[in-house]
């Protein structure tokens, strides 16, 4: 009997880990990084005391929580950059950043602001930013991406782009889509297919709007 104490004590401190985290991503994905601590405890149903343990701050548990989804973006900034086309690597990067920031209102929180929490993102966005601006120079130099566009405009988009969150989330990912091919194509310097002529865009989400109250 002993012997068997350590393992199950270790079974369930994972089984609580593996609770916290999945309750994390839920409570971070749909109320962003706002979401207190309590709320992440009490959606795993453990007590404060387990959750600290695991995790004794909200830094902590932010990073591991979206470890995965950091581990994706700098993945899609080698890719992008080592594509040999930059007007194709640029296109990539714009529509994998949306759709990781789609899935999850607190990644995108976390990315795109300077929440104390979640000081260990700023890299991740300075190298994105910086693998932006390497293949806009790039891809304006090849004639594809109009002469005008700066970092600042990713920025503005994904600004826009955060938006989307308070849509339904069956229809999230399709309005994701379809708004990253509209910057896109606001971005290009000319269309692929020829003068007058554009890529057909993806399937638009149906969107009901909410009316305010005391409105007929």
């Amino acid at each position: 009997m002993t012997h068997r104490l350590p393992q199950t004590v270790r079974s369930d401190a994972r089984d609580n880990r593996a609770r916290i985290l999945d309750a994390a991503r839920t409570v971070f994905g749909e109320e962003g990084l706002s979401a207190p601590m309590r709320e992440v405890a009490r959606h795993a149903g453990v007590g404060p005391a387990t959750l600290y343990r695991h995790f004794p701050t909200k830094q902590a548990l932010i990073a591991e929580t979206f470890a995965e989804q950091r581990r994706a973006c700098q993945a899609a900034v080698r890719d992008a950059l080592a594509d040999a086309d930059p007007w194709r690597g640029f296109r990539h990067l714009v529509e994998r950043i949306c759709e990781l920031h789609t899935h999850s209102r607190g990644f995108a929180d976390a990315f795109m602001t300077a929440f104390p929490e979640a000081m260990d993102f700023a890299a991740d966005r300075e190298r994105t930013l910086r693998a932006v601006g390497d293949l806009a120079r790039r891809a304006q130099k090849a004639g594809r991406l109009r002469p005008g566009f700066v970092v600042d405009d990713l920025i503005l988009m994904l600004v826009a782009h955060r938006g989307l969150q308070d849509t339904p989330r069956t229809a999230r990912v399709t309005a994701s889509r379809r708004f990253a091919a509209y910057v896109i194509e606001a971005f290009r310097a000319a269309p692929d297919a020829g003068p007058g002529v554009r890529a057909p865009l993806p399937p638009a989400p149906r969107l009901q709007l909410t009316e305010s109250p005391g409105t007929l």
